[in-house]
């Protein structure tokens, strides 16, 4: 037994290993669950609307429920992930994905269907970033950053594989046969690599930091907690409503579809570069200051967005900049628990953290399109996000974190 749990290289912990398997695992199933279960939805529903005659709204209410119910059932996958390691979660969670997806292509009207997309918000939570962290940030700590890194560069491409993917179906089938064939995709991928790879022994929980508190219920109740899960959800917010309005802003302001839709391509391909770039600025960067340097600088992009008309060659450059900033925010949030609080109790804090965010996330869409025309229009909309994220890097300036030492962190800008 000894030597099973030993195998691997070692975590620099002396009493854990890093399972060898798990890392292109999880690379490999954060590209299928994230290109299937998120990404073919957006490129589907054109078809889904149009063969069923439900609304864009309704659609896109079932898909934004399933992304918050994500958020709220993964603090529970958390804490069983804390205690009892991410096989069983993650294994049956990609199941549930593939019931889900089964539901949806063959829901005969929108109650089942809202249904499917309920029970796929619970796969996500158990198979999505939040559980493979956790898994990762458990079995690699104190070295998990260049993992964590890795798993999010593989989740980048899952837009890039499998959106044309799924168009390519839909050209030569139903909308409801193409999710079937995901299924089939998912189901081949996923239940075996989690049920396989991430066999390996759950390392004991490590002691908390000193200068912190052992209890997760005070943890979340403190000042620094609150303050951290605020600034996030209000960067969550501003970050996916900007995403979300950038095509319709340049459309606006005279941009051809084509070439609105490459700035947030392009955007998306900064966002694999900030992810690249994170590792080093750790090493460079306390906690604090990283968490607010980077959430300013994706107010400053978003203003500059709003800011700037042209020439497109420099909207571009504001988009990849935001991407990039929009990356590194990825893996901000995956090490904010660890770098202030510790490993103890990662899969619980990390999820309570982000439920709000991923919640906010979820309802940029529908508030970005209520307040845009209220207040004067996109441009408008895009310098109140920069506010909000301004509002967000103050509130995460206040937050005093620990290092992995367990020395108080100062500030240092």
């Amino acid at each position: 037994m000894t030597e099973l749990h030993t195998r691997g290289a070692s975590t620099g912990a002396g009493d854990r290993s890093r399972p060898r398997a798990v890392l292109p695992a999880l690379c490999a199933t954060q590209i299928t669950g994230w290109g299937i279960v998120y990404y073919a939805f957006p490129v589907l529903n054109p078809q889904i609307t149009a063969d069923t005659g439900w609304s864009t709204s309704t659609t896109m209410a079932a898909f934004s429920l399933a992304l918050v119910i994500s958020g709220l059932a993964g603090i529970r996958v958390g804490r069983i992930i804390d205690h009892h390691g991410p096989r069983t979660v993650m294994t049956t969670g990609s199941a549930a994905g593939v019931v889900s997806l089964v539901i949806v292509a063959l829901a005969p009207n929108a109650p089942v269907f809202f249904a499917g997309w309920m029970l796929a918000g619970l796969a996500m939570s158990a198979t999505f970033y939040q559980p493979a962290f956790a898994a990762i940030t458990r079995w690699w700590a104190p070295g998990h950053v260049r993992a964590l890194t890795i798993v999010t560069l593989a989740g980048g491409l899952a837009s890039t594989v499998f959106a044309p993917l799924t168009a390519a179906l839909a050209d030569h089938l139903s909308w409801r046969a193409t999710y079937l064939v995901l299924a089939a995709i998912l189901a081949a991928v996923t239940i075996p690599a989690h049920a396989l790879a991430l066999r390996a022994p759950w390392p004991p929980a490590p002691p908390a930091p000193d200068h912190t508190d052992d209890t997760p219920r005070t943890v979340v109740r403190s000042r620094p907690f609150l303050l951290l899960t605020l600034a996030f959800t209000l960067s969550a917010f501003a970050m996916y409503a900007v995403v979300v309005t950038l095509v319709p802003l340049l459309i606006a302001r005279g941009y051809s579809t084509t070439q609105a839709a490459w700035a947030l391509g392009l955007g998306g391909a900064g966002q694999t570069l900030g992810r690249a770039l994170y590792a080093p600025l750790t090493r460079h960067t306390g906690t604090t200051t990283r968490t607010v340097v980077l959430i300013t600088l994706g107010a400053l992009t978003t203003a500059a967005l709003a800011a700037v008309p042209g020439p497109y060659g420099l909207l571009i450059a504001a988009s990849v900049a935001a991407g990039v900033v929009r990356g590194n925010l990825t893996l901000l949030q995956a090490t904010a628990v660890t770098d202030r609080w510790g490993t103890r109790h990662y899969g619980r804090l990390s999820a309570i953290l982000g439920a709000p965010a991923m919640t906010a996330a979820a309802l940029a869409p529908f508030a970005a399109a209520l307040i845009a025309p209220r207040i004067g229009g996109i441009p408008q909309l895009f310098h109140l996000l920069a506010a909000l994220a301004l509002a967000a890097a103050l509130a995460a300036a206040t937050v005093r974190g620990t290092g992995t030492g367990g020395s108080p962190e100062q500030v240092r800008l």
